[in-house]
């Protein structure tokens, strides 16, 4: 199958519509906490409040959110007023005295957990850099720049942070030089550093070199230093919306570098070797954790269907299909699309359910957690109006 012009058209306005009438609607202003500020996210199926300590990821990733659409839709004073009280909340309590950040507070913003990596820096980064070009404010832009500094030391420094496991089998994931590509994409393209381009250079090289094996046509999660395969449970276990996360940040790189068909073939690679392995064939959607070799899973929750990565598999094979036009990407998308709309949307309250059984039933009716909350979704409808606008713009 193949996309009209009169698709595409619908469906950036479906995704526009969703974005700005159903997701950010369902958590704003509600979840602007204007007593201890930042964000009460933790929420039920219609938005009650089900818990009201802080994710330090989503203090982040929802102050991103805000100053991202003050940046690209629209300058409402709301949008930049609630990414203030997300970054000011960071600021005076979400850093411990080591410079390091926590994962979990209170309301109020006392520490609960800390934990050994640094995502919830590169969050921070994210959400700065968009915030300071949102109020052009410079001291918050120096900030991010340096926070994104120290992210960079944590990723190529062996033994700088605790280690999680002993040192008797060597590991390394592909989580952490893709959340440092899509980090250094995001201060790039509001804040600027030159040290961008040749970071996620090295990033995508060593995805490429150690996690890509396109001898089994796969991406692993996590390998040896060396990039072998390690043949133990956790060393085989595969997320394939996590790789396919990665296969869009380096479309995204490609098309910055002027539609790079190094970068274009390796994105679109990843794709397919993940949406084989990881589609659903049976009830559709993509499945959580799957193994390299066809073995058992550990995790027991390995067959279920997570909101998540429904939303990167959108982005993937959208931006697949409009940058190469290969019809196989729409028809994955249109696929990926109707499961998604159809299985999580909650039409009645808005916004998505998390979490579905392998069937496509809600396994629970959470909206928002500790790990979810106004960010895949919207990063999602956001992104996904973003590409369509540009490709509509250059073919018509």
């Amino acid at each position: 199958m193949s996309y009209s012009n009169t698709d595409l058209i619908q469906l950036k306005d479906f995704y526009q519509h969703q974005l700005l009438q159903d997701t950010v609607p369902f958590w704003f202003p509600q979840s602007i906490d204007t007593v201890h500020g930042g964000y009460l996210l933790m929420r039920g199926q219609n938005g009650d409040l089900i818990d009201d300590d802080k994710s330090v990821w989503f203090q982040g990733r929802t102050a991103w959110l805000l100053s991202t659409l003050y940046n690209t839709v629209e300058h409402k004073q709301e949008w930049l007023d609630g990414a203030k009280s997300g970054i000011d909340f960071i600021n005076q309590h979400c850093f411990d005295t080591d410079g390091r950040m926590f994962f979990h507070v209170t309301r109020e913003g006392n520490p609960i957990r800390k934990r050994r990596y640094y995502f919830s820096e590169t969050f921070a980064v994210i959400a700065m850099s968009a915030y300071a070009k949102a109020s052009g404010d410079e001291k918050i832009a120096e900030q991010a720049r340096h926070l994104f500094g120290e992210c960079i030391k944590y990723s190529s420094t062996p033994g700088l942070l605790e280690p999680k496991y002993t040192g008797e089998r060597p590991s390394k994931g592909i989580g952490s030089p893709m959340i440092m590509i899509n980090t250094a994409q995001q201060v790039r393209e509001t804040i600027g550093d030159p040290r961008c381009d040749e970071w996620i250079t090295k990033w995508i090289a060593e995805i490429e070199n150690d996690f890509v094996k396109h001898d089994i046509k796969c991406v692993m999660e996590q390998v040896a230093p060396d990039g072998s395969i390690i043949d133990h449970i956790d060393g085989r276990t595969l997320n394939p919306g996590h790789a396919i996360e990665g296969a869009w940040f380096i479309l995204h790189e490609a098309k910055h570098r002027n539609n790079d068909p190094h970068l274009i073939e390796l994105g679109c690679k990843m794709l397919d070797y993940m949406w084989e392995r990881g589609w659903d064939k049976e009830h559709g959607g993509i499945l959580y954790f799957c193994d390299v070799y066809g073995k058992p899973v550990q995790e027991y929750w390995q067959d279920m269907k997570f909101w998540w990565p429904h939303n990167e598999v959108i982005i993937a094979t959208l931006l697949a299909y409009t940058m190469t036009g290969d019809e196989k990407y729409a028809k994955w998308h249109k696929m990926i699309h109707d499961y998604a709309y159809s299985k999580f949307h909650d039409k009645e309250n808005g916004e998505w359910f998390g979490y579905l059984h392998r069937d496509g039933t809600v396994a629970q009716t959470a909206k928002g957690n500790l790990y979810k909350g106004p960010f895949h979704l919207p990063r999602q409808e956001w992104y996904c109006t973003q590409i369509l606008n540009e490709y509509l713009e250059k073919i018509n």
